[in-house]
């Protein structure tokens, strides 16, 4: 328990056996549950933590890879089904740095927020991370930005913590399975009115190995365009419900 809530860690992984045994040794003892979620990893991801039989560890396969959007969804929806009050979702190969877990869900009760996101530009040390990665986070952020009204900066950061209260009121089934899922997810809880909060964390780049490549930049825009389309389309079917159902009465 961390300040009355109950939390579990998500952890999406593929290919991220030399790195995971070290991100999980590094969760502090007061995370509920670890929630792994093997999307299909070639490397024997789910074996290992299938053998090393860790407190607390509970393993979710795919078999077959599906991309880190949908291997969330499967980690929050085990999360959920276990009584997680806090969802936080940490990257299998080390990327994040679990000494600031406990200001994720400070921001989270203190904000308070429904969702909070780490920010790697507002660090010290942003630029360690390569300029490429910079430069496509800050386009990306800006035309998320544009699109949702939502003050965010580093809308590609994965390291965040959403209340269950305000997961259990988002189509999650329907949330962009690869690259390109924060800016979906940023543009449901845009749609509902969810407080959105970012929070400096640390860029930690060391052993892991990038999947990010130029033309992702192209698929994250055209998900953030696709989202901001279709919650008007929601929201313009709901107005119109709404002023059937007075014309009615």
């Amino acid at each position: 328990m961390f300040r009355g809530l109950s939390v579990a860690v998500v952890v999406p992984a593929f290919r991220a056996l030399p790195q995971l045994p070290r991100m999980l040794a590094g969760l502090p003892a007061w995370v509920d549950v670890v929630v792994v979620v093997d999307d299909a990893s070639p490397d024997g991801l789910g074996r290992w933590v299938r053998a090393a039989r860790l407190p607390r560890v509970e393993l979710v396969t795919h078999t077959v890879n599906r991309g880190v959007g949908a291997a969330i969804v499967s980690g929050y929806e085990h999360a959920l089904a276990r009584g997680a009050d806090a969802l936080v979702v940490m990257a299998g190969d080390d990327q994040m740095d679990p000494a600031e877990l406990p200001h994720l869900l400070d921001a989270l009760v203190d904000g308070p927020a429904d969702y909070v996101k780490g920010n790697r530009f507002l660090h010290p040390r942003a630029h360690d991370m390569p300029w490429a990665r910079r430069l496509g986070s800050a386009a990306l952020s800006a035309l998320t930005r544009q699109l949702t009204g939502l003050r965010v900066d580093d809308t590609q950061c994965g390291y965040t913590a959403l209340r269950a209260s305000c997961a259990r009121r988002l189509p999650l089934h329907e949330l962009w399975p690869r690259y390109g899922y924060p800016n979906d997810l940023l543009g449901m809880l845009a749609a509902r009115g969810a407080r959105v909060r970012e929070i400096m964390v640390r860029p930690v780049y060391a052993d892991e190995r990038s999947g990010l490549r130029p033309w992702h930049l192209l698929v994250v825009a055209g998900v953030s365009l696709r989202r901001w389309r279709r919650e008007r389309q929601s929201a313009a079917s709901a107005r119109s419900t709404m002023v059937c159902a007075k014309r009615s009465a």
